[in-house]
């Protein structure tokens, strides 16, 4: 259901695109505007890994300085049939994470250090199954194409404003279609791409609970890490607003509401999806999702992988447990000894 909607969105926005560029400039405006929206999108397609990677600041890491993290996404992958993308974490106390790439073949995912330590090796491993499911389906394509045909559409606005005015320019409608071009369209552009970005989520959703294969525990790591998103503030993410869609919840300031300016849905009903798949039956026992070994509940308390020592001591009530290791700049685990924790 969510991809029929999504087609027939982008169908919608290409008809719009078309009639906004029948007013303006007849085939060849439109054409102009396409091709020059086109490139530009080309562009980032091919380039827009790396250039969020560096917005925050991203580091690769392996098996050696993230085990059992790179583990976990390693088996992961495996679950959902994908090759092994690259593994990044950024240094960040919000929790949230994010997945780029233009295909499968050449993904990355990336979490937050506060993603790591404030939620549970379970709700983790949901959190990164849904990433996952954003690279398997394909959503950065399709948010690209999305992108694109907004573009188009905005610039066939800012051809209407400098030469709306002219006599020749074959317009049907006169400044009503002058009007519609330059506010209208553009407008209707932006609901509709905000429209896809939530129905990718939804389904990133349904799909990420597959790939761990407990729907609850991505429901618990939505509640938190929606909490945390309006009080911990992230200041690379307001400098780079545009990124904004591409993370597990909308990491700005101010969005609460499942309304038609939102990048994501309302995760209220994120959540009471999720439960309802539950209470369908899908856990990994019946759908073969991934298991961390040993099993525990998702409130045993946060992942740490390797959280500071002022993190950890803020949860007094909490059971001390060893620090697991982490992807900064400290000693390196040595080949030979035996990786722990529930990825081993």
């Amino acid at each position: 259901m969510n991809m029929i909607r999504t087609a027939m969105l982008l169908a919608f926005m290409t008809a719009l695109f078309m009639g906004v560029g029948f007013l303006i400039g007849g085939r060849g405006g439109m054409m102009i505007a396409f091709l020059i929206a086109a490139g530009m999108n080309l562009f980032s397609y091919w380039n827009s890994d790396r250039m969020v990677l560096s917005a925050y600041r991203a580091q690769e890491v392996d098996a050696h300085n993230a085990p059992e993290f790179y583990h976990m996404i390693r088996d992961l992958a495996a679950n959902a049939g994908l090759p092994m993308p690259r593994v990044y974490i950024y240094q960040n106390p919000q929790p949230n994470a994010f997945a780029t790439g233009r295909n499968p073949e050449n993904a990355a995912v990336a979490a937050s250090t506060g993603l790591l330590e404030q939620l549970t090796p379970q709700e983790v491993a949901g959190v990164m199954a849904h990433e996952l499911a954003h690279i398997q389906n394909r959503d950065t394509l399709t948010m690209t194409i999305t992108a694109t045909l907004a573009g188009a559409i905005s610039m066939l606005g800012n051809f209407a404003f400098f030469f709306g005015g002219n006599r020749d320019n074959n317009n049907p409608l006169g400044f009503i279609g002058v009007l519609v071009a330059m506010i209208v369209a553009p407008f209707a552009a932006m609901l509709v791409q905000m429209a896809i970005s939530r129905t990718r989520e939804y389904s990133a959703d349904r799909r990420g609970a597959e790939i761990c294969g407990n729907p609850l525990w991505l429901a618990s790591a939505l509640a938190k890490i929606a909490g945390a998103a309006h009080v911990i503030h992230n200041d690379d993410a307001e400098r780079n607003p545009a990124t904004a869609h591409m993370f597990i919840i909308n990491p700005l300031s101010g969005e609460r509401m499942d309304n038609l300016f939102s990048t994501h849905p309302d995760t209220g009903n994120r959540i009471a999806a999720l439960q309802a798949m539950a209470a369908e039956g899908h856990s990994g026992e019946h759908s073969g999702g991934y298991r961390p070994a040993d099993a525990r509940s998702v409130d045993t308390g946060p992942a740490y992988f390797g959280a500071p020592a002022s993190t950890r001591g803020r949860a007094a009530d909490r059971p001390t447990r060893k620090s697991r290791s982490v992807p900064t700049t400290g000693p390196v685990r040595r080949h030979d000894e035996p990786r722990k924790g529930p990825w081993s």
